[in-house]
């Protein structure tokens, strides 16, 4: 009943930019928080950066200063602007979201969307 679909990740040199979305699409009543999360090979999935419905935001302490999530609750959709990349910051970026729908809050992500960073 809900899809949620990024795009926009590439190939940048160290030092550019990138903005991701994040736009989602079924029947659902509302999206609650919002949240970009990365995964390296053979790592771990991390948080990268939550926004709430009401724009509270949040974000790991490796992106703060870089990157910026935000949303447009019309659209259905979520953004991260990255700036400043580095060679670390090289993953596959997935998007999640909070949808309430059938009197229940659930939980869907996207299908993720590389970002490479060359040095």
């Amino acid at each position: 009943q809900v899809q949620v679909v990024e795009s926009g990740g590439g190939l940048v040199q160290a030092g550019g930019s990138l903005r991701l979305s994040c736009a989602a699409s079924g029947i659902f009543f509302s999206i609650n928080n919002m949240g970009w999360y990365r995964q390296a090979p053979g790592k771990q999935r991390e948080l990268v950066a939550t926004i709430t419905r009401g724009g509270s935001i949040t974000y790991a302490d490796s992106v703060k200063g870089r990157f910026t999530i935000s949303r447009d609750n019309a659209k259905n959709t979520v953004y991260l602007q990255m700036n400043s990349l580095k060679p670390e910051d090289t993953a596959v970026y997935y998007c999640n979201g909070v949808f309430y729908y059938s009197g229940s809050y659930r939980d869907y992500w996207g299908q993720g969307t590389q970002v490479t960073v060359s040095s």
